[in-house]
C-alpha cells in the first residue's frame, strides 16, 4: 500500500462500486429519483470504470518496464 498509483486504483474501483450501488439502488427503488438519474448514473459509471481499466492497465505496464 505504499505505492500511491495503487491507491488511486483502489480510489477509482470504490468510485465505481458506489456509482453502481448508487444507480442499483435507484432501480430498484424506482420512483423519481430512478427516472431524474438513471441515466445519468449509468454515464458516470461508465466513465469511472474506462478511468479504473486505464489505470490498472497503466499499473501493470509500468510495473512490468520497471521490474
Amino acid at each position: 500500500m505504499s505505492d500511491p498509483f495503487f491507491a488511486l486504483i483502489l480510489v477509482a474501483i470504490a468510485a465505481v462500486v458506489i456509482i453502481l450501488m448508487l444507480g442499483l439502488g435507484g432501480f430498484a427503488g424506482g420512483g423519481g429519483f430512478n427516472k431524474r438519474n438513471s441515466n445519468k448514473l449509468m454515464r458516470m459509471r461508465i466513465v469511472a470504470q474506462f478511468i479504473a481499466v486505464l489505470l490498472i492497465l497503466a499499473y501493470v505496464y509500468f510495473k512490468k518496464q520497471a521490474g
